[in-house]
């Protein structure tokens, strides 16, 4: 495995094109602007596994239309052998697939004071980023990764060229991380992000940028509005509640399937199922039926790669009472 890596980054190491060329796979952006499909509701969301048709859709700018013959993946920056890869290049590297949970973290605009349920838990199939980083040979300074994204336009008021996150060195070379073209075994779409996007398992779904093309490894954070302006929130441990920090890692949270919401049932024992998740998994459950004055601990499963664990509980509802 080491040898095929070797000979195929020794051919293309010194084939990084002119400043711009990733950009010229994108023929253009269709449909233009801001996009939503928000989830079913959590009941809907019983299976480990979420069917594409099931999973949020948030498009910023527009989904960009990509010529597969002509994209090219571009790692450059702070390292000592930047490369570029086609299509054909990068699947033909080691392959690994991962289990994840996939979640939205709300508007960027208004950050979300709740829930708003946009989570799946899917597969994604492609090749480590770690193994790109480690041929790249990155130089000491190189701290973040910045990614960018093919697409390009204007979201609210914030117009960009492209659409640009960045990630620490040290989270991008976990194994989870992935450069993905592979979505439940089906080659990614374009309103999905294809032909390859970054995977990042365990951080909101807005660092896993779409329509991915260039990698560039640097020693700050990235420029680009959706990194410096957008998806930054207040850190919790500043008592004076000035300093932000970004929206990356996300806490644990869960969310109920079975009963259904507004679901008429018995009284009695009620099971309870549902499915709860971090970014270092959820070691415990406990769910209350009298607004918090006490609690029901709940059994919750191990933790499976990056996916979100299923929970369940046995409740002893009397007559009237409501949830």
């Amino acid at each position: 495995m080491k040898s095929m890596v070797t000979k195929l980054m020794n051919h293309v190491v010194s084939q990084v094109p002119k400043a711009g060329a990733e950009r010229e796979a994108c023929t253009s952006i269709d449909p233009e602007g801001f996009f939503l499909r928000p989830p079913p509701t959590p009941h809907h969301l019983s299976s480990f596994i979420t069917p594409d048709g099931q999973l949020f859709q948030t498009i910023h700018m527009g989904a960009a239309v990509v010529e597969d013959a002509k994209w090219l993946l571009v790692v450059d920056g702070l390292v000592r052998k930047p490369l570029a890869l086609s299509l054909a290049q990068l699947e033909a590297l080691p392959q690994t697939s991962v289990t994840s949970f996939h979640e939205c973290y709300g508007s960027p605009l208004k950050p979300p004071t709740s829930n708003p349920w946009r989570i799946g838990n899917v597969v994604w199939t492609g090749v480590r980023l770690s193994t790109i980083l480690a041929v790249v040979d990155p130089l000491p300074a190189a701290r973040f990764v910045w990614s960018e994204g093919l697409d390009h336009g204007k979201f609210f008021e914030y117009k960009a060229d492209r659409y640009q996150k960045d990630l620490p060195v040290t989270k991008a070379q976990r194994p989870e991380v992935l450069l993905a073209w592979k979505m439940n075994g089906k080659p990614l779409s374009k309103e999905r992000g294809g032909p390859v996007r970054l995977v990042v398992p365990g951080w909101f779904g807005t660092n896993s940028t779409k329509w991915l093309c260039r990698l560039s490894l640097q020693g700050t954070r990235a420029p680009g509005p959706f990194a410096s302006v957008l998806y930054n929130e207040k850190d919790p441990t500043d008592p004076e509640g000035v300093k932000m920090r970004p929206v990356w890692e996300v806490e644990v949270n869960s969310m109920m399937t079975k009963p259904a919401d507004s679901e008429v049932i018995s009284a009695g024992l009620v099971t309870v199922e549902g499915w709860a998740w971090s970014h270092d998994g959820v070691a415990l459950v406990e769910i209350s039926k009298d607004e918090g004055q006490s609690w029901i601990r709940g059994k919750v499963d191990n933790k499976e790669d990056q996916a979100w664990q299923k929970f369940t509980a046995a409740v002893d509802l009397e007559r009237g009472l409501g949830s």
